[in-house]
């Protein structure tokens, strides 16, 4: 299956015409681990290995992807399945952060049994890593650069990693499927999230810094606002959030000693 797909309908826009927009797929996707349904998410049906890794990995499920000792993308009639076969200690572990119903595209925490599951504590970033207000300003311009599904749809949200450039970028129809995507898809290149800044399209929410802590991304960069619990969040576990990053400023809500000044 393709992340898109041609649609007919009307355009009225300066009078009524015929007209083919493509528009981004949205299937279910089941995630599942020793036999076991852990969720079922929406999502759009690219780079689902990648997804797998990178879910596994910001739940919790497991600690490092050497937990994770098979994997396979099986496509059914109804959606696709991750089919993951993981480590006895992982495995353990995934009881204790149980999901057991469909996420909607919007909500990366849906289905999340347990308020201290929810707001869950994280450990904290000590990477000294710093980018200057320059790279800052280019990362997100950067971005645009390499969003296909997006030019093609509109519809779709993108995860990006700048170091010294944008290096790897994933899309989906949700924000944060589209960050699992990119961290699963990091592991998979060899790609240290410490060397550099994980930069979204989306908004900053709570479920977006725990997956970026998670990761061990030091700096965070968004083009929209983050919400006060999200700053709260990433303060405490000592990440940079800089939002509203647009290609021409950006405010820094938590531990701006990471973004400098450009060298005169």
């Amino acid at each position: 299956m393709s992340a898109a797909k041609s649609i007919a309908g009307q355009s009225w826009r300066g009078g009524v015409q015929d007209m083919h927009r493509a528009l981004p797929e949205e299937v279910p996707v089941a995630i599942v681990f020793n036999g076991t349904t852990q969720a079922v998410m929406m999502a759009t049906p690219d780079s689902l290995d990648a997804f797998g890794i990178g879910f596994a990995l910001t739940e919790g499920t497991v600690t490092t992807a050497d937990e994770i000792e098979s994997l396979e993308v099986i496509e059914h009639d109804q959606g696709f399945e991750v089919r993951m076969w993981i480590a006895d200690a992982a495995a353990k572990r995934m009881e204790d952060r149980r999901r057991s119903m469909i996420g909607p595209v919007g909500c990366g925490l849906c289905g999340i049994d347990s308020l201290e599951q929810a707001m869950r504590k994280l450990t904290t970033v000590n990477i000294n890593k710093t980018l200057t207000y320059s790279e800052v300003n280019a990362a997100t311009e950067a971005l645009r650069q390499h969003q296909p599904l997006h030019d093609q749809t509109r519809a779709v949200h993108a995860a990006g990693f700048w170091c010294d450039g944008i290096v790897a970028v994933t899309e989906d129809v949700g924000r944060h499927n589209a960050l699992d995507k990119l961290i699963g898809t990091l592991v998979q290149r060899g790609i240290d999230p410490a060397t550099g800044a994980i930069v979204l399209t989306s908004r900053v929410s709570v479920d977006m810094v725990q997956k970026t802590v998670i990761a061990g991304a030091p700096i965070l960069i968004a083009v929209s606002a983050p919400t006060v619990q999200a700053v709260e969040i990433a303060d405490a576990a000592n990440l940079t959030i800089a939002a509203l990053a647009r290609g021409d400023g950006f405010d820094v809500f938590t531990h701006p000693e990471r973004i400098i000044p450009d060298e005169v």
